[in-house]
């Protein structure tokens, strides 16, 4: 499961080349013009990466929640030359296909919850939510309710940042400066049980339930195309609903002919327990997109699982018009494969429920630290809540930015946080080892922290 990197812990005499390069010519997101540091990873094996200097890293964070399988599995290089000497690349245009997509397409439908029988191919998340979206417009156009446009989101949710995906994600930041966004979409509050405040006496599922009753009938059922959501909010903070929000939500939307669609490109796979987190809440949405965890991140790869009513409507008598040029990407769909494999066959679903529980446990513990108000966790997907004040909940001044940067300069630990709360995706081959690793690291970079957001040396 979880190992460390057996490679030599040296320096690279060409780091400082690299980083001046890296200055010289990348574009990196969420990096603040003048930043002149730089981390250049070079290798990773297992939970962990080393970076150019020869340091090692815990990746707490699976590259970006995609790296179910762990770094360094030799097999997949091999499965992706052995498919590039055969056929490296293809499409699924018209009626053009390829071995590997049809033999991909079959496994997806025998993993995916009953009711999704068809495979859209992406080459990843945000491509996945732009298909879903028009497939859902698309679909009550071709029904005959072309004014079936609304998209109804929730706040903090993040599904990509193409301009449809973008647009239905609620974060302020990927609105502020781009202009206008797709018109007619409306973003509801998410169910988030810690935040009790913002439901008054009503409990988060029945305020949300009643402002998404009182949102259909403002807008009209008749003008609503879809709904889409991540059945677990990853990067709006490992944000677990309650057990009933999604099956009412669900119930209520199909009263009203709105499509479901559940946006699993961080969940999907694993990553809660189960191949999708729509089973953990006994809901099978309209459409189903994932990513990521496809294929561990190995090669860029999507797919978005489709019932067969949707499928059959938006394709119609002339197909459906929207295609990508790597749609059924042999490679991919290839590796994608021998990555489901793995996860099958070492049982890394079992493990994730295993390894993620334990690891839980370990992080009961920090609930007892003054800036800890939350640890929340379902499968190998958690976050901890930051807050300044436990009893007010409120949230660190700094934001968890600077904890984030001290978890990886004092304990070697990569993770990503929002302004409320760490997010913690560890490869799904985490052991007890690496789940220590991880917990002693955070207690003590945690204890370190003011209620002010300062670390203490």
């Amino acid at each position: 499961m979880s190992v460390s990197p057996t490679v030599p812990v040296t320096a690279s005499p060409r780091t400082a080349q690299w980083v001046q390069a890296d200055r010289d010519r990348l574009i990196h997101p969420n990096l603040p013009a003048g930043q002149k540091d730089r981390i250049v990873m070079v290798e990773g094996s297992g939970c962990h990466v080393r970076d150019s200097s020869g340091r090692s890293y815990l990746d707490a964070a699976a590259v970006l929640g995609m790296m179910q399988v762990g770094h360094g599995r030799s097999e997949l290089a091999e499965v992706a030359a052995a498919q590039m000497n055969t056929l490296e690349c293809f499409h699924t245009w018209e009626l053009m296909s390829n071995d590997k997509a049809i033999e991909l397409a079959v496994r997806l439908t025998e993993l995916a919850p009953p009711g999704l029988e068809r495979v859209f191919f992406t080459s990843g998340g945000a491509e996945g939510n732009e298909i879903a979206l028009r497939m859902a417009r698309f679909f009550h156009y071709r029904m005959g309710h072309p004014e079936r446009t609304w998209i109804l989101s929730r706040k903090t949710a993040y599904h990509g940042i193409g301009y449809g995906s973008g647009s239905v994600s609620g974060l302020p930041v990927y609105h502020e400066g781009f202009g206008p966004t797709l018109p007619d979409v409306h973003h509801l509050t998410p169910p988030d049980p810690y935040q009790i405040q913002m439901y008054g006496d009503e409990g988060a599922t029945e305020f949300c339930l009643r402002e998404l009753r009182e949102t259909i009938e403002r807008i009209g059922p008749g003008r609503i195309a879809a709904m889409i959501g991540e059945p677990v909010m990853s990067v709006g903070g490992a944000v677990l609903p309650p057990s009933d929000y999604w099956p009412r939500v669900a119930e209520l939307l199909r009263e009203h002919g709105i499509l479901l669609i559940f946006d699993e490109v961080v969940t999907g796979y694993g990553r809660t327990g189960h191949w999708f987190a729509a089973e953990h809440f006994g809901v099978t949405p309209d459409i189903l997109v994932t990513a990521k965890g496809i294929t561990s991140g190995y090669v860029p790869h999507g797919a978005v699982l489709v019932s067969d009513r949707v499928t059959e409507t938006v394709s119609g008598s002339n197909g459906f018009p929207i295609g990508f040029t790597y749609t059924g990407h042999p490679t991919a769909c290839a590796v994608a494969l021998a990555n489901l494999a793995i996860i099958e066959r070492e049982g890394l679903l079992e493990n994730a429920n295993k390894t993620g529980a334990y690891l839980g446990h370990r992080l009961e513990a920090l609930r007892d630290l003054p800036v800890v108000g939350d640890v929340r966790r379902l499968g190998l997907m958690l976050g901890i809540e930051l807050v300044a004040d436990k009893e007010a909940r409120t949230p660190l001044p700094t934001g968890t930015a600077p904890v984030a940067t001290a978890l990886r300069e004092d304990a070697g630990i990569i993770l990503r946080g929002n302004p409320r709360s760490l997010l913690i995706n560890p490869p799904l081959v985490l052991d007890r080892e690496g789940a220590d690793e991880l917990a002693d690291g955070l207690y003590a970079v945690l204890r370190r922290v003011s209620s002010e957001g300062r670390i203490r040396s």
